[in-house]
């Protein structure tokens, strides 16, 4: 196996060293001329779901090696590759770019309702909190902001005695509280168009059954209560797809039954889905797809 993986990385590698800077003579993404620019704010969850393929030993030892060798292998992140495809069927020039949100350093690898709260809300403004962009920031560079919570958002403990919004402590009463706060937030946006993820779930193994119907509970008043008609805030349900209707993140759909990351077939599926509710928001508003992306017409 390791003389395998050799003779396939290394041929690569050589080569991506040779090409040298690649940047001299393409268009870089970032500062072509565009119609729309579109960033999908996420973690590692959402990683799998840009990328759209199975993270095999391979994609993933290419991953750390280089991003060209990355592309070499898996032909590229396929959320990009299915604008690109667009852009060139349709002469639109639409931009869909990632960023991990926060960073770990300096602010910490948590993306939950009160980090998006805590940099958007409370700290925001015309300067970055903790090196984190504003919304004041990112609307000047982007038309349509997509954002995603990770697979621990579904361990909601019980309520407290009362409620914090500048609580860290995942119930259901705080949730509600800096979602309010968020979509008061992005209200004074008009201009930019917000997608919203359902937050990610975990497969049964890891989470107890309290904690799974409370994350159920909290999807239901996101889809039902706190999402409004005829504003700028959209849904995409990525629970919905993951469950299926149930409690938990569906065993053969995750990486495996002891991981809640998507497994590959999920992730490819969910690729595809994702992109067709981002352009179908950016078009039509959203009519003509379900929250989960699948077509209505």
């Amino acid at each position: 196996m390791k003389g395998i993986l050799y003779f396939l990385i290394f041929p690569a590698l050589i080569i991506s060293i040779l090409s040298c800077d690649n940047t001299n003579g393409t268009v870089n993404n970032e500062t072509m001329e565009t119609d729309i620019n579109i960033v999908f704010l996420h973690h590692s969850t959402g990683s799998y779901i840009w990328n759209g393929i199975n993270r095999t030993i391979l994609v993933k030892i290419a991953d750390r090696v280089s991003p060209w060798l990355f592309e070499f292998i898996t032909g590229g992140p396929r959320v990009p590759s299915l604008m690109r495809q667009y852009n060139e069927k349709n002469h639109t020039r639409y931009s869909f770019t990632e960023m991990e949100f926060p960073k770990k350093s300096p602010y910490g690898w948590n993306n939950y309702p009160y980090d998006y709260y805590n940099i958007w809300v409370k700290n925001g403004g015309p300067t970055p909190y903790m090196e984190e962009p504003t919304l004041e920031m990112l609307t000047q560079q982007y038309q349509v902001i997509v954002f995603k919570h990770c697979y621990p958002s579904s361990n909601i403990v019980e309520n407290q005695d009362s409620a914090d919004i500048h609580s860290e402590i995942k119930t259901l009463a705080n949730y509600k509280l800096q979602y309010n706060a968020l979509k008061r937030k992005m209200h004074e946006f008009p201009n930019t168009k917000f997608i919203v993820s359902t937050g990610a779930v975990q497969v049964k193994y890891y989470l107890p059954q309290d904690q799974a119907l409370r994350a159920k509970e909290f999807h239901n008043w996101v889809i039902n209560e706190w999402n409004e008609q005829g504003d700028n805030i959209f849904i995409w349900d990525l629970y919905e797809l993951q469950t299926e209707g149930e409690l938990y993140f569906k065993d053969e759909w995750a990486l495996t039954p002891y991981n809640s990351h998507p497994g590959g077939k999920f992730s490819e599926k969910a690729s595809q889905l994702f992109f067709n509710r981002v352009l179908d928001i950016v078009e039509h508003n959203g009519e003509n797809t379900a929250l989960t992306g699948q077509g209505l017409k």
